[in-house]
């Protein structure tokens, strides 16, 4: 676990593997943080110098109050000045393997369009970037995280992440515990309504979606997502047809923490031997 000094904004971030080996960056979603991904960076560190970050704004990292931090084209910017700042000495002669989920993967789609010479693969989980306006899950998530009271806020942030998952049932307290933590501190509701507000009211452009139809890229979408739902993996295999998708089933909205041994099965096939049944 690291802090980087990103052009005044202090970044925090955790890094596993050998800086020699390819890059892998994990991109997480909204009102999330770098420790969602729990242990797949670790596990992929054989063989990959794996990072993952907290977003300006988001987790550990510091939280600016100018807005333009929260916008798709400000958190492609902020990663590209995060990356020439802890692997300058390799971007020139290596190229990277972004993995974004939710918000995530519509800021690595973005960083794919306007950095595609230096983008090896792309894997995009239950991504953001398509929709027309928020789901009514999505308006659920922003009234828990915009909600003063603690008692109403719990319950709220609560019965969100339930609806998150596939079965309810799977839900740890401590994901609610460490919402409210992070929610709480100074900047976070700023961070979270400006990056709702423009990434659930636009659109990733036809023309970003042609200049990056060569990268290979993998889809990944869990059967029973409610906050942005299968039909949106449909609305990506219009735009990208030349990616591999795959539907988990029996998983909600994060399919790598609902059913980690089969995502990171499809991950580690998709990176190693550029399909996802090669195990």
């Amino acid at each position: 676990m690291s802090f980087a000094d990103v052009k005044g904004i202090r970044t925090f971030y955790r890094e596993y593997g050998n800086a020699k080996d390819a890059d892998v960056l994990f991109i997480h979603g909204l009102g999330s943080s770098s420790i969602v991904w729990r242990d797949i960076p670790d596990a992929l560190s054989v063989g990959y110098h794996a990072i993952a970050i907290d977003l300006v704004g988001f987790g550990m990292s510091d939280k600016p109050e100018e807005p333009g931090y929260y916008t798709i084209e400000g958190f492609s910017k902020f990663i590209a000045d995060f990356l020439e700042t802890i692997v300058r000495e390799k971007r020139e002669s290596c190229k990277l393997t972004l993995i974004g989920h939710s918000l995530g993967g519509y800021i690595a789609t973005q960083i794919a369009i306007e950095h595609k010479e230096k983008i090896e693969k792309l894997v995009l989980v239950d991504s953001s970037g398509l929709l027309e306006g928020p789901t009514p899950l999505l308006n659920d998530y922003y009234a828990a995280a915009m909600e003063i009271n603690p008692i109403r806020r719990y319950e709220k942030i609560k019965r969100v992440l339930e609806d998150m998952h596939a079965s309810p049932s799977r839900l740890l307290p401590i994901g609610v515990d460490l919402f409210e933590h992070v929610i709480e501190k100074q900047g976070a509701r700023q961070a979270f309504e400006s990056s709702f507000k423009n990434s659930t009211t636009t659109q990733i452009k036809p023309e970003g979606f042609k200049a990056i139809q060569d990268i290979q890229c993998l889809v990944l979408w869990g059967e029973k997502d409610n906050l942005i739902p299968v039909r949106y993996c449909d609305r990506f295999r219009e735009r990208l047809p030349r990616a591999k998708y795959e539907i988990i089933q029996d998983a909600g909205h994060a399919p790598f923490v609902e059913k980690t041994a089969l995502f990171y099965q499809k991950l580690t096939a998709f990176l190693n031997h550029g399909n996802v049944n090669n195990y």
